[in-house]
């Protein structure tokens, strides 16, 4: 019997009837590495266990005692497709270490669906552990490299779409403090366009642009390909504020910066989960690019929104 295809994502990801799947390496749009050399960067394994690797940024002028805060950035792809080597991550990340002046830590996790939630959000904990075993590892097993850098007690968390997502999970599950990553403090998060559910369609959803980056059709089948097996979108993982996700009342986060396009479809989802946690008394930024799509600052780094959420990024990281 010969098999045919199920699923597919952007031209990467292939999903056949028989359960095989196929991946491309790289992805199907072709963008040029901007690479100028203002920024170093080097690829690092930081979970040997699923060969897991990160890619480390940092300004070519930096030098030792420079104390540059540390900047996580999670990539996107609907917790399916994407790389911390796809030049789309890599260019940005250049961009966020040299205007930031920041070491960008971008780390891989493993992909659904051949490894479904919570997998991604397991290897985000794991990745920010890894900075903790270097601020902790002794002289002669430190990597300079980092260390004569970094300013592990100012740690920022990104993450961008579905990277969003798994920085409102590290929130959530390191609290107000870090203090289970001492001596790494992380001083807040930075939620790009968060990749967030539910069952019930949001205004943005169903009226949205049909021809959006993200339209709705993908946004199912990511969700369709990432959650448990035989859950819905109002698994807590996708829902936050779900009919069975756990009550936000009792937890104390971090600062939290929400940045969303006015026209991505997951706007509405981003506005509320920002507003409720306003609510709660939580320490919540929201700002709205007007006009913009999903994924805007990664699609044109160039353009006058993507310049003007630098900045945002920067006040951010200097108030704390």
């Amino acid at each position: 019997m010969s098999k045919t295809l199920v699923d597919e994502c952007r031209g990467v990801l292939h999903v056949y009837s028989d359960g095989s799947i196929l991946r491309a390496a790289n992805p199907a749009f072709n963008v040029p590495v901007h690479d100028d050399g203002t920024v170093l960067w080097k690829d690092v394994v930081f979970d040997s266990a699923h060969d897991l690797k990160l890619r480390l940024y940092k300004p070519a002028n930096s030098t030792k005692g420079s104390n540059l805060p540390v900047f996580y950035y999670l990539h996107g792809g609907g917790f399916c497709i994407g790389s911390r080597a796809w030049p789309n991550c890599q260019n940005y990340c250049f961009k966020l270490s040299s205007q930031l002046q920041v070491i960008v830590v971008a780390p891989d996790y493993r992909l659904a669906p051949e490894n479904r939630l919570p997998c991604a959000f397991e290897d985000g904990f794991t990745a920010v552990k890894w900075l903790q075993q270097q601020a902790l590892s002794s002289e002669s097993e430190t990597d300079s490299w980092l260390n004569d850098v970094a300013d592990f007690s100012r740690v920022f968390i990104s993450g961008d779409s579905a990277g969003g997502t798994m920085a409102h999970e590290l929130a959530v599950r390191l609290g107000f403090g870090s203090t289970e990553l001492e001596p790494v403090r992380v001083r807040g998060y930075v939620l790009l366009a968060p990749f967030f559910g539910g069952t019930v369609r949001s205004k943005s959803e169903a009226e949205g642009p049909k021809d959006a980056f993200l339209n709705l059709e993908l946004i199912d089948r990511f969700w369709r390909l990432s959650i448990p097996i035989g859950e819905d979108t109002d698994h807590p993982f996708v829902n936050p504020f779900g009919p069975v996700s756990k009550s936000f009342e009792e937890i104390d986060l971090d600062p939290i910066l929400v940045v969303v396009g006015e026209k991505d479809l997951l706007k509405d989802r981003a506005k509320e989960y920002a507003n409720r946690l306003k609510d709660l008394g939580k320490n919540i930024e929201y700002v709205e690019f007007e006009g913009q799509q999903h994924g805007f600052f990664t699609i044109d780094p160039n353009s006058e929104p993507s310049k003007e959420l630098m900045l945002v990024i920067k006040q951010f990281i200097e108030k704390y």
